[in-house]
C-alpha cells in the first residue's frame, strides 16, 4: 500500500485482541499517525466517552481501521488502497473473532458490508458481516454508526448516535 510511504508510522490497532467487540474506522488521522494507535485524537476521545456511556472501554474492545496508514491530508482512503488492505483486515477479523462489529463511518461500512448507501441511511441498522468466507459460516452481527469526527463537526447528530449506542448496549445485554 503506497500510504506506507507518506505516513509516519503504522497505526495498526489498540485495545484488547481477545475482545468480543471489534470497532473499525476508516484510517488514521494526524494524531493517530504520530501515536501509532487508532482513535487517539479528538474523535478518539469522543469514541472513548461514547463507549464509557454503555459500559465499555479500550480494555474490552479492539479498535482498528480499514487502512493502517494515514492518507495524506487526512483524505479518505481510495478504493485501491482499501482493496489492497482488505485481505489483512479480513484476516484480522478472523483472528480476533469478535461477536460484534461496530463500523465507524461510511468508509468502513461501505468497505466491509459492500453497501453503497451513505452512512446517514445505514447507521443504526443491523447487518451481518460474512467477510470473504465462501461457505457463509462466518456471521458477525454488525452495526454502522456515525464517525466520531463527523459528530464533532455536527453535534446535532449526537442524538442519533446515542440511539445507536443504546441499540449496541441492548444487543450486548441480550448476549449475557
Amino acid at each position: 500500500c503506497t500510504l506506507k510511504k507518506t505516513a509516519m508510522q503504522l497505526a495498526f490497532a489498540d485495545g484488547n485482541p481477545k475482545a468480543n467487540i471489534m470497532i473499525i474506522g476508516e484510517a488514521p488521522g494526524n494524531e493517530e499517525d504520530r501515536a501509532g494507535k487508532p482513535f487517539v485524537g479528538p474523535a478518539g476521545k469522543l469514541l472513548d466517552k461514547m463507549l464509557e456511556s454503555i459500559g465499555l472501554n479500550r480494555t474490552n474492545v479492539y479498535i482498528t481501521n480499514i487502512v493502517p496508514w494515514r492518507p495524506p491530508g487526512n483524505r479518505n482512503p481510495s478504493v485501491s488502497e482499501v482493496t489492497i488492505c482488505m485481505p489483512f483486515l479480513e484476516r484480522q477479523i478472523e483472528l480476533v473473532a469478535p461477536s460484534l462489529l461496530i463500523l465507524v463511518g461510511g468508509v468502513a461500512s461501505n468497505a466491509l458490508l459492500g453497501i453503497k448507501q451513505g452512512i446517514t441511511k445505514i447507521r443504526g441498522r443491523w447487518y451481518t458481516y460474512h467477510g470473504n468466507d465462501t461457505s457463509n459460516q462466518l456471521e458477525i452481527p454488525t452495526i454502522p454508526i456515525f464517525h466520531t469526527a463527523y459528530l464533532l463537526r455536527s453535534p446535532s447528530k449526537k442524538k442519533e448516535a446515542w440511539s445507536d449506542l443504546l441499540k449496541i448496549k441492548k444487543h450486548l445485554d441480550d448476549l449475557e
